[in-house]
């Protein structure tokens, strides 16, 4: 916990003293990916895909695609008895500005009651957007990285055999037209939406372009007058500049995993912390009675018990004083003697008495 804590303080000491690019903090409004999902078949498993009988909706496909393959099998649909067929959702990213012919990869999840895809091949799966068009087409052979064995006495699993990837597993079709050129102005969205810090950007970004380029309009927003200017040109200056992130002062807590991280912000008021545990221990140690000779004794256990009684009586009231950074208040916490799972009970205590002048977020 205290290797923890110096690492904390290290890193929020370097991340206050250097600035940070701009690129880096925020992303130009308009240009972003957008979601494809399409719905296919995986074949050439090993007895490990759906079981037709009870996943309708693969026998239907599998119908339906051996039909326009000129195979008519739907006469005899109910005698279709096979392991090596899964029905699949695929999903991607479409990258901004992809072009027709350009590749990206694929995720490969099953929809029914395979067991396991390893092996398996991707038919050809048309990718839609929100609009309901096509704008890539996936197939290929997909990788789990995922070990499935089993034997008689027991299994092995390591990963998750039914979710797999195809790198470059689909072929852009038609990209989202948005173009840059032809603009008379444009806007920077923060991803960590902070008024301090969207005035910094414009500032930094008026210092370097001239004045009444950039304009903070919110939290979230800098506006960007082109004037004329080449956007491209003018966006690769503006994302090299550096600027100082302001941030809200915020502590995570993450009770699943006893994980906690706390901004480099954060301040508590006068308090007094106490934190301590009974704990009774009991430990028994019978001992062997041996009679002496010839006096016709038997030979019995006897019973030791030993009891110790832990107050922590060591662990005295600690006292942080006001206005103490996250530093102070590590060290301050630790010589109390916490681990991570008292240290958010604690923080939740101070929290309600009002002395964490900090979000707290609970996940």
């Amino acid at each position: 916990m205290a290797a923890l804590a110096g690492l904390l303080c290290l890193l929020a000491g370097l991340a206050a003293a250097q600035p940070v690019r701009i690129k880096d903090i925020a992303d130009i409004e308009g240009v972003r990916d957008n979601q494809l999902v399409g719905y296919g078949l995986v074949v050439g498993l090993n007895g490990t895909g759906d079981r037709l009988r009870t996943a309708i909706f693969t026998r239907q496909s599998l119908v339906g695609m051996l039909e326009r393959l000129g195979v008519n099998t739907r006469d005899n649909e109910q005698r279709l008895d096979t392991r090596n067929v899964a029905a699949v959702m695929v999903t991607t990213n479409l990258p901004a500005f992809a072009q027709p012919g350009s590749r990206i990869d694929v995720a490969v999840s099953a929809l029914g009651d395979a067991t396991n895809l390893t092996g398996g091949t991707l038919l050809v799966t048309p990718l839609l957007g929100a609009d309901g068009e096509v704008y890539a087409v996936a197939q290929g052979a997909v990788a789990t990285g995922a070990i499935a064995a089993r034997g008689a006495g027991g299994s092995v699993n390591r990963g998750v055999p039914t979710s797999a990837r195809i790198s470059s597993g689909a072929i852009v079709e038609r990209g989202v037209p948005f173009a840059l050129a032809g603009r008379e102005q444009m806007r920077l969205s923060l991803r960590n939406p902070d008024l301090t810090t969207a005035r910094r950007m414009a500032a930094a970004i008026n210092r370097a372009a001239g004045d009444g380029t950039a304009r903070a309009t919110d939290p979230r927003t800098v506006l960007l007058a082109l004037r004329g200017r080449e956007a491209v040109s003018l966006l690769t200056d503006i994302e090299q500049l550096r600027v100082e992130p302001d941030q809200v002062a915020r502590v995570i807590v993450e009770e699943a995993s006893g994980t906690i991280v706390m901004g480099a912000n954060v301040r508590v008021s006068t308090v007094a912390i106490a934190q301590g545990n009974l704990t009774i221990r009991v430990t028994e140690t019978p001992q062997v009675s041996q009679p002496a000779a010839l006096s016709n004794g038997q030979t019995v256990t006897v019973p030791r018990t030993q009891i110790e009684v832990d107050d922590q009586a060591e662990r005295r009231l600690g006292v942080l004083s006001g206005g103490v950074t996250l530093q102070e208040l590590v060290r301050g916490l630790n010589s109390l003697g916490v681990g991570p799972r008292e240290l958010i009970t604690i923080l939740q205590s101070i929290k309600a008495a009002g002395a964490l002048q900090a979000e707290l977020e609970l996940r």
